[in-house]
């Protein structure tokens, strides 16, 4: 009897208010919006546009709106290649005046390997991917393996079914090969310290429960859930999946040495081998039975009842086709994946439908993407909601027909423009009447730069990379550590591939709000903030792509309005208005005014060597240098770092 008061009260300071909680959460778990079942609900019979113009048009014309019109066709192409695969679009856009041309940017969008570079740094952030174990010795580990695996996989458009079931249980399925078991490095993603692996299971429960089905688990790790239908033993049945294995390394076949400067080394031509010994390897999952207890009050010292794996019960799900055979013995964590995947579960396909429509218009039709609790109220657009969760089971679970079906809709091409009748009624956009402007992720702001530089390399998976940063940053670092700068093109590579030491990670990532691998991030947070411009003029790598882009239009050899015109395209997928050309024509005019006189400056500004005695009067440096300060501002523009 005292077990069983605890796990009720839990918490001494809140006993009261969870046993008064329990009683309305009770009521109130079969009415709530979220568990209720998915069925495809009646589509509105408005004129023309896909259904999901549709449902957005209804909504808006309830509140006296209308939706905005499409933005130019130059901002759509810039929009899509961006949200689809984190780079500028191709010079020449929708050149082709197809009728279908559209629709075959979009395809060719999907198709293009950078797709999954772009949807895997999605996943990533909820994978909470780093390349070090974090807390205080923030101990450097090898699991680039499961990146490479999550962009591979969206690449081949690979079933969310298949996606889940593999990162969860790769191991366990029959002749499961090397490939299934690179993916459960998604549990391995966890923070990692031989003395707290308590909490590393903890984080293994809570980021099932944010990624695939929206709920606050670990809320119910030391009491029962205050809010939700989650019991502390339900709690601790999930854990019994996570406690009945172990995150193991795994050597990988087809190399013989390990790192250097962050570079996999195949045997030399002699066969030697080459001298951080230790061979690549990734870390997977291990099936390693063992007894799980409910901790009382959350506390690994005081171990309660012993439990086995299991499912809370307010969802009613069917995790196996014999119901009597799953009384016989406790689910595996392939249970766990077909449990989470079930159509008897309303939670998963809302939550990544969800999820995918936030990508692509800056917040979900549900705006707390992480909580579908019952504290969440219903959406503005709950058959919309709806309607792409049927659909995305009717497509098998597809990613790519899913962002194909939203990206095809008026309401994703719509205009980003501010309607004052619009902010009087909706000012948060969450009935859609418009598209949302959205500052680019800190990857891509460097990858784009890069880009417009013509310096950006296109190299996929392999080892992470170590970019030029600002000596001093892992000074501070309890345990030491190197950062030695990669050669040659790695250091130019996509930001994805960036080396992530959750404790000191690279300057850029925190500026510009990347995750900190520390939880799962289901939506990272805009900042705006004056050092981030301080950064964009000055760091290493900007300066780089600068140069990079004002030597491509020195080379040009045209008119100086002609090039300009040519940055803005490369850049903003536009070409500049009249008082924008003359801007920058007269800040052309002063530069080379200015750098005529201080070859020295424009030797330092073109990053070449001055010689012991610098020409003076050379036309070819001046000019070239002066581009170069046109093509920084270019890149410092707003609309530059921002998607419209």
């Amino acid at each position: 009897m005292g077990s069983s008061f605890l796990r009720l009260v839990g918490c001494v300071c809140c006993g009261v208010v969870l046993a008064m909680a329990a009683r309305g959460v009770a009521a109130e778990t079969d009415g709530h919006w979220a568990f209720r079942p998915i069925e495809r609900p009646v589509v509105p019979a408005a004129n023309g546009g896909s259904p999901i113009d549709r449902f957005i048009r209804a909504r808006l014309a309830a509140r006296g709106l209308k939706p905005s019109p499409a933005a130019t066709e130059s901002v759509q192409v810039r929009r899509v290649t961006l949200d689809l695969t984190g780079l500028l679009p191709a010079v020449d856009g929708l050149a082709q005046q197809r009728p279908d041309r559209w629709e075959r940017l979009v395809d060719r969008l999907l198709a293009s390997p950078h797709f999954g570079e772009r949807w895997g740094r999605h996943w990533l952030d909820l994978a909470r991917y780093a390349d070090s174990a974090g807390y205080e010795s923030d101990a450097p580990r090898q699991i680039w393996p499961y990146r490479d695996w999550v962009i591979a996989a969206l690449n081949a458009d690979m079933t969310f079914d298949r996606f889940v079931t593999e990162q969860l249980a790769g191991d366990l399925l029959p002749g499961a090969g090397l490939s299934q078991r690179i993916a459960t490095g998604f549990a391995c993603n966890v923070m990692l310290d031989g003395g707290v692996r308590y909490e590393a299971i903890v984080d293994q429960v809570q980021t099932t429960g944010a990624v695939f089905l929206g709920l606050t688990l670990g809320c119910a790790q030391c009491h029962e859930h205050k809010t939700d239908p989650v019991s502390h033993e339900e709690f601790y049945r999930l854990f019994a999946f996570f406690n009945g294995s172990v995150i193991e390394r795994l050597p990988l076949p087809g190399f013989d040495a390990g790192y250097r400067d962050g570079t996999i080394r195949r045997p030399d031509a002699d066969g030697k081998k080459p001298a951080v010994p230790s061979g690549p390897a990734t870390l997977v999952v291990k099936a390693a039975p063992q007894p799980t207890h409910v901790l009382l009050q959350g506390d690994p010292r005081q171990p309660g009842e012993k439990v086995t794996t299991g499912f809370p019960a307010f969802l009613k799900i069917r995790w196996r086709a014999d119901d009597a055979g799953a009384a016989k013995t406790p689910p595996t964590r392939i249970d766990l994946a077909r449990w989470i995947l079930s159509y008897d579960n309303p939670l998963t396909d809302r939550v990544t439908v969800n999820r995918v429509w936030q990508r692509l218009f800056g917040s979900g039709l549900v705006e707390t993407e992480n909580d579908f609790g019952i504290q969440t109220a219903p959406p503005l657009h709950p058959e919309l909601l709806d309607f792409l969760a049927v659909e995305f089971r009717h497509g098998r679970r597809s990613l790519k027909k899913l962002i194909r079906l939203i990206v095809h809709s008026e309401t994703y091409r719509q205009s980003s423009a501010r309607r004052d009748e619009l902010d009087a009624i909706d000012a948060g956009n969450r009935l859609v009447g418009r598209q949302r402007r959205l500052r680019l992720e800190t990857e891509v702001i460097r990858d784009v730069c890069l880009q417009a530089g013509g310096l950006l390399s296109e190299k996929m998976g392999g080892p992470s990379v170590f970019p030029d940063q600002a000596a001093g940053v892992l000074d501070a670092r309890a345990t030491p550590a190197k950062w030695i700068a990669s050669r040659g093109e790695d250091r130019l590579r996509r930001g994805l591939y960036t080396w992530h030491w959750r404790l000191t990670p690279h300057p850029l990532l925190p500026l510009f709000d990347a995750p900190d691998g520390v939880t799962a991030c289901t939506r990272r947070d805009r900042s705006n903030v004056p050092v981030q411009a301080l950064a964009l003029l000055n760091d290493g790598a900007f300066f780089e792509a600068a140069r990079g882009l004002g030597g491509w239009a020195w080379h040009r050899r045209e008119s100086d309005d002609r090039r300009v015109n040519a940055i803005f395209f490369r850049c903003l997928g536009r070409s500049p208005t009249r008082p924008e050309t003359g801007l920058v024509l007269q800040l052309l005019s002063r530069q080379r005014a200015t750098l005529a006189g201080e070859p020295l400056a424009c030797r330092q500004l073109l990053g070449l060597e001055p010689p012991e005695k610098v020409r003076t009067g050379s036309t070819d440096l001046v000019e070239r240098a002066a581009w170069v300060l046109v093509a920084r501002v270019v890149l410092n523009l707003d609309e530059f770092i921002t998607r419209e």
